[in-house]
């Protein structure tokens, strides 16, 4: 029988895609009976309960006056995972997003010597594909990318991006771990009792259309304004919008001009929402970039069909005419026009919701993500290196 892990995870603690799903893959290696270690600036969001076998270290950074103006996070980060890893003697750091995680690993890594854990960096999008290829920081990532000793994405895509980016050969590998879902949690449960607490009047006949995001410009928050505003001349529906950013103020006063603020809920930051999701009708995300897609895949778990930008790994994801829709960038009218194709035929949704499910159940289930973690940490302790 495999020894227990002794494994450290270090993720932004926000609402971000690349946060969640590190706490996921933190508490499913627990549930198997390693020792997990969470290396941050403060709690994952996802990271609740009690579990003997997770501990979370706080990064904190120091308050002396000459270090205030710069960002000295990467190097408190460094020497966190220099304490942790030396009286934990770790087996694996695993970070996710390459700027800065990735370098503060190399970082520790380098004071360790012998003594270093192995490295496992999960890209996970715009720290390639916006940040990472920033000339600003670039050279940096690039190099931290290769010192890791394993690279994972969640999409071919992103494996492309990245080699491409970085002009890195492809003879170097990068694992492609598709992200998954929780199945039993985000589940093809139909109660609109949770859209009748936010729209009182709600028909039971009238779609509920939904998006989820961390609110950037690259979310295309007023494109989902205008889809929902497109399908609303032709049949009154209502809009859920789960999350927090720099674009929910103007998306909010776009509403109040036209006087649909009262068909829209606006929620903020949530922690637990699949059962927005899954009473909902159809879920937007018309966004510019996506490596993945992971509020997406939430929803095609509860049979929720999709209509999305036809771009980055969103491919890979939603099966254009089975499990959902996908439309060129910006395209308003076609992705509304989708829309009304789904909510207007009860029976056609009810395929899609099946389908949808039904991808999910055979292509992104937890447990055969994490076997792959799983054996992927075990080769790089017992078997030689890549890199």
């Amino acid at each position: 029988m495999n020894a227990p892990l002794n494994v450290a995870i270090t993720c932004f603690p926000t609402f971000g895609g690349s946060g969640m799903v590190a706490t996921e893959i933190g508490l499913a290696m627990a549930d198997r009976g390693h020792r997990v270690h969470f290396i941050a600036r403060d709690l994952p969001v996802r990271l609740h309960g009690t579990n003997r076998k997770v501990v979370f270290h706080e990064v904190t950074e120091s308050d002396y006056p000459a270090l205030q103006q710069s960002s000295t996070y990467p190097i408190a980060l460094a020497s966190k995972m220099i304490e942790v890893a030396s009286y934990e003697r770790l087996d694996i750091l695993h970070v996710h997003y390459a700027v800065p995680h990735a370098t503060a690993a190399w970082m520790a890594r380098e004071v360790l010597g012998p003594r270093a854990p192995r490295v496992v960096t999960t890209l996970h999008g715009t720290d390639t594909t916006l940040v990472g290829i920033d000339p600003s920081y670039l050279p940096i990532t690039r190099f931290s990318i290769l010192r890791s000793d394993a690279v994972t994405v969640p999409s071919a895509y992103l494996r492309r991006a990245t080699w491409q980016g970085f002009d890195i050969p492809e003879s170097v590998p990068i694992d492609v771990i598709a992200n998954f879902a929780d199945t039993a949690r985000y589940a093809p449960v139909r109660d609109r009792a949770c859209l009748r607490a936010l729209f009182p009047d709600l028909h039971d006949a009238e779609p509920v259309l939904i998006h989820v995001s961390n609110f950037r410009p690259v979310k295309r928050i007023a494109d989902v304004v205008a889809i929902f505003t497109e399908v609303q001349r032709r049949r009154p529906c209502r809009l859920v919008m789960v999350g927090d950013g720099p674009e929910r103020s103007p998306a909010e006063r776009m509403l109040r001009e036209m006087g649909l603020e009262g068909r829209v809920a606006f929620l903020g930051k949530q922690d637990r929402f699949e059962e927005l999701i899954a009473a909902s009708d159809v879920f937007l995300l018309p966004s510019e970039q996506e490596s993945f897609g992971l509020a997406a895949l939430e929803a095609l778990s509860c049979g929720i069909p999709v209509v999305a930008s036809d771009l980055g790994g969103i491919p890979e994801l939603v099966t254009h005419g089975e499990t959902g829709f996908l439309a060129p960038l910006g395209d308003v009218p076609a992705m509304a026009r989708h829309v009304l194709t789904l909510v207007e035929d009860a029976k056609r949704w009810q395929g899609f919701s099946h389908r949808a499910r039904a991808r999910v159940l055979e292509h992104f289930q937890m447990e055969p993500a994490i076997d792959r973690y799983e054996a992927l940490y075990r080769r790089l302790l017992t078997g030689p290196l890549h890199r």
